[in-house]
Order: structure tokens, then sequence, then C-alpha cells
């Protein structure tokens, strides 16, 4: 007998849990999927394609309804002999300028042998190569900018929807499809961007938990074997996906580790109990992961919210945790940031999950505003900023959350004489 045996009692195709699994009918999005399918008919009837902009946050079916329709849209082209359809796909996660954007698309279209280089061009003479490239391939061609609020700057957001009516392209018709998860980057773009990148705009709301329970209902089918899974299994799943702003992806994911842990304490049923260890599991490392890459500072906001949150003063304006912030910053033997840079670790924590952030607006009187409040478990995020607690002091607040089982590792750290704001 070897050391690994195929174990098959729990699952029937894993994989259908899996990101890139692409189910044959997406559910929960007739209305969007309707609006979107229309964006698109230009593509087929051989016309300019329209500019589309999604929105929404993680997991509302963005990207999946975009593979979904695109892969629809290719088939369907490929029947009209007029129609020569390419797309192309980029996320622009780690792609920080326009720069890195384009060399990204020139290389796209180009051999291995005739790959450029990310630095060294000017950026004309690479948008000169990305127009050559485009007008070779010619016919209409889509590309989709996922993640696109990445971008710092908007220059290729203004040079391509603009390309052909700017005398750059002479055959190639392009359209582009960005996707963002932050609300706020469509209304940072400048108004000649956002004119053409946004000619057609279509938000993603969160699912509700009805909704995430028909997507877990359909992948099960073909993930488990039948009857693995107790009653109680899908509603709860579905149930903390909505909770966690209606992501679908957070509530697939759930489901998979609770199959996961079933398997590994080799039993023959996923069970609640399974749900509720995975849950776990699952946020602890997604707050890990998310603190971990932030800077001191966004460390330091997010404590600042955290007291304040544990106080009852949340939800508060960033006006309010500023005070907090720049004390918590002095006593880490950091000079605060300004009020700006401050308010863009407010967004970062925001867009994580880790915060949540709610849109106010009071008129004319009061104008619009946004305020945050902590939407993570307490010990979790203390126990990823272990390192703050330590340079900054323990906040009365915290003391009681810093004693556990094991006899703490952080009841030896200074408990801070900052009480109140100044």
């Amino acid at each position: 007998m070897g050391m690994f045996e195929r174990d098959t009692d729990i699952y029937r195709d894993r994989d259908a849990l899996r990101e890139d699994y692409q189910p044959e009918q997406l559910v929960g999005r007739d209305e969007e999927l309707d609006t979107y399918r229309a964006a698109l008919q230009p593509v087929i009837n051989g016309e300019q394609p329209n500019n589309v902009f999604l929105y929404g946050k993680t997991g509302v079916g963005k990207t999946a309804a975009t593979r979904y329709l695109l892969e629809h849209l290719q088939e369907d082209a490929a029947q009209y002999d007029d129609i020569e359809l390419t797309v192309t796909a980029l996320n622009c996660d780690g792609l920080t300028s326009s720069y890195q954007v384009a060399t990204r698309l020139v290389n796209e279209y180009r051999d291995d042998t005739e790959q450029i280089s990310t630095t060294g061009y000017p950026r004309a003479s690479v948008y000169e190569m990305l127009w050559d490239e485009l007008d070779d391939c010619g016919g209409t061609i889509l590309i989709v900018l996922d993640e696109v609020d990445h971008v710092e700057d908007d220059s290729i957001l203004y040079q391509l929807p603009r390309a052909r009516a700017n005398g750059n392209l002479s055959t190639a018709k392009i359209g582009i499809v960005g996707i963002s998860n932050d609300f706020s980057f469509r209304d940072d773009l400048s108004p000649k961007v956002r004119s053409s990148l946004c000619e057609q705009e279509i938000h993603f709301p969160a699912y509700d938990a009805t909704d995430l329970q028909k997507i877990l209902e359909q992948r099960v089918e073909v993930a488990f074997h039948d009857g693995v899974l107790d009653p109680g299994v899908i509603p709860l799943c579905a149930a903390y996906g909505a909770k966690d702003a209606g992501d679908a992806r957070q509530s697939i994911d759930l489901l998979m580790k609770a199959g996961d842990l079933a398997r590994d304490d080799d039993t023959e049923h996923v069970a609640e109990e399974h749900v509720e260890r995975g849950r776990r599991a699952l946020e602890r490392g997604r707050i890990k992961e998310g603190i971990t890459g932030l800077t001191q500072h966004g460390h330091l906001v997010l404590y600042a919210l955290l007291t304040l949150d544990l106080e009852n003063e949340a939800p508060v304006r960033s006006r309010d945790v500023r005070p907090r912030y720049t004390r918590f910053a002095e006593m880490a033997d950091r000079d605060p940031l300004v009020p700006r840079r401050m308010r863009d670790h407010l967004s970062e924590l925001a867009m994580l999950g880790i915060i949540s952030v709610t849109e106010r607006n009071e008129g004319r009187r009061g104008g619009t505003y946004r305020e945050y409040a902590l939407d993570m478990d307490v010990d979790l995020l203390l126990d990823a900023m272990s390192d703050t607690v330590q340079d900054v002091g323990v906040h009365q607040s915290v003391q009681e959350f810093l004693i556990d089982d094991a006899g703490g590792d952080m009841t030896d750290a200074r408990v801070t004489d900052y009480v109140s704001d100044p």
C-alpha cells in the first residue's frame, strides 16, 4: 500500500469550488447580465464596441460575468465571416502605471521572441508600438482591464478608448472593459477619462443570502457526492457570505474549507461544525495576510479605529480618527501622515474588507462624507497587530482581549496612559 491513496468519499470534483471554475449558468445576476449583453451587442453587429465599466465589491460576480459573456460572444462571433474578434484580458494587480499596462499589452500581441522590456522606452514610443500591434491584429478587439483601480495614472485609460478617434488606429476597433472593486475609483478619474471609459456603467450589488445559497447549491451538485453535506451546511455558508459583504467567493471558499476539514477528519459527512472551524481558519488567514501587507502607518490607523470602535464611538469619520492616530504615531516614534494619506489607509483597509465604510450625504449643509467601523473579530486583529500594540502600548479598551488561555503574548506590554483625545 502506498503512502498516498485516493480519497473520494467527500468530493466528486473539488475543482468545481475553485476560482477558475466557470459554471454553465450564472446564478443571481440576470439583470446585470442583460445589461452587459446589451452593451456587447455592437460587436455582433460589426459596430464600434462600447466601453464598459463594471464596479462592485469583491466576489459579486464581475469577473465571472465577464468570462461567461465573452466566451459566448467569441463563440457567436465565430459564426459571422465579417467579424474578427480578439479578446485580451489583463489583470492590473501589480501594475501601477499606464506605462506598465501598455508594455504588457504590447507583449500580449507579440511573439515570445519579440517581447519588450518593461523599462527603458519613452512612453510615447510604447504607445506607438501598441497602436501598431493593435492595427496588425485588426478587426474588433476587446481589452479587459480587471482590477483597473490599481493603475495610479489614467493616461492609458484616456488613450485606449480614444485611439481610433485620435487617428492612432486605422483598422482595429477597440472596446475597453474596466473592472473595479473600488467604488471611489470612478469618481477619482478625470472628466475626460470618465466620459469615455464609463460609456456604459454596470453596478454589481452584493449577493443576499438567498442568491448565495443558490450559487452554492449549483456548485455542490458538481463538487460533492450526493448526501455528503448535512442540511445546515449550505445555509450557514450562505449566511456567512451574506454577512461578509455578499461575497460569493468567500462562501465557496468556506464550503471547500469545510469539505477539506471533513476529509481530514475522515468522516462521511460535512457538518456545520466543519463550517464553523473553517470560518475561523479562513478569517484568521485573511486578516493576517491583509494586515501583513500594510505599512506601519496602516497598522496605526487600524489600531486607532479599533480602539474607537471598542469605546462605541464608531461608525466614525476620518477627522475623528485622526487625533487618536496622531497620538499613536507619536507613541510609536513615527511622524504622523497628513490627513489625506491617513484617509488613503482607511480606504485600503475598507478595500481589504477589514473595516466597513458607509457613504453619508447630508445635502448642501452637511455635504458628502464617509464613516468607518470595524468589520472583523477583535482577537484576530490584535493577534495580527501584536508588533503595533507593543510599539504603542496597550490601550485600555483592548486590555481584556489580550489575556489569553496560554498566558498572553502581549500581557507584558506597557499599558499606555493615553485615555482620551486631546
